[in-house]
């Protein structure tokens, strides 16, 4: 390495940078290497190219910083609006989760009322079925002790048995169709709920995220102070 020149060096180093094969990473690693190196990978022509690739809109605003300074206050821009757009989708996938969980309570309150109601048509229709079948037996021949149970039935009921039983049956069939419909709407929802925690999950994963979080390990503490100060 020591053997070629400073002069092929810078050209590796361009052509590396023009082709896209070394990014500012790539520089900040190499920069640590050596002194000379930290002098090649300063050049301003190498940060020229990056930050004309990286952020091709600062070149129409001219700047009087040198290009790495000004590729570092870009990235830093870069990074800051990532962050916000991240917490705003993080935000808005923690909203329709609440907003799935939230339905699912509702549907699951629709679906309690509804069972009770039906069970109370259901009560209600077998007692009119006995009483109906009650007064028909009045009619046929039995022993006085069940004749007289069937009477005391059928004095019970105090409306048209006919027609309230057409209305329950009506009723409770209703029921069960709005039943079978919340039933399938809560299904529904809880799929829309798995996936909307599996979007926030992956959401909350974001490449940014080794700029917020810390390493116990030293030598790696080490290595990114380095490269933060090659950027300075």
């Amino acid at each position: 390495m020591s053997i070629l020149p400073d002069e092929l060096w810078s050209r590796i180093l361009e052509l590396g940078a023009k082709t896209s094969r070394l990014d500012y990473r790539d520089l900040c690693s190499i920069a640590i290497v050596s002194r000379r190196f930290s002098y090649l990978s300063s050049d301003p022509a190498l940060w020229s190219i990056l930050l004309a690739l990286d952020f091709p809109q600062s070149s129409s605003s001219p700047s009087t910083l040198p290009p790495k300074s000004t590729y570092k206050i870009r990235f830093e821009r870069d990074k800051a609006r990532k962050v916000l757009l991240w917490r705003r989708a993080v935000l808005t996938a923690e909203s329709q989760v609440a907003v799935s969980e939230k339905r699912l309570r509702e549907l699951e309150s629709l679906i309690v009322k509804e069972m009770e109601r039906l069970k109370v048509v259901g009560d209600e229709l077998s007692n009119l079925e006995r009483a109906r079948h009650a007064a028909v037996a009045l009619n046929v021949w039995q022993p006085e002790v069940v004749r007289s149970s069937h009477v005391e039935i059928v004095g019970q009921c105090t409306v048209p048995i006919d027609s309230r039983l057409s209305t329950l049956r009506m009723e409770f069939k209703v029921c069960k169709q709005q039943i079978g419909v919340y039933k399938k709407a809560l299904n529904d929802e809880n799929l829309r709920l798995s996936e909307r925690k599996e979007k926030l999950t992956s959401v909350k994963y974001h490449p940014l995220q080794s700029y917020h979080t810390s390493n116990t390990n030293d030598n790696g503490n080490v290595k990114r102070k380095k490269l933060k100060q090659c950027t300075e």
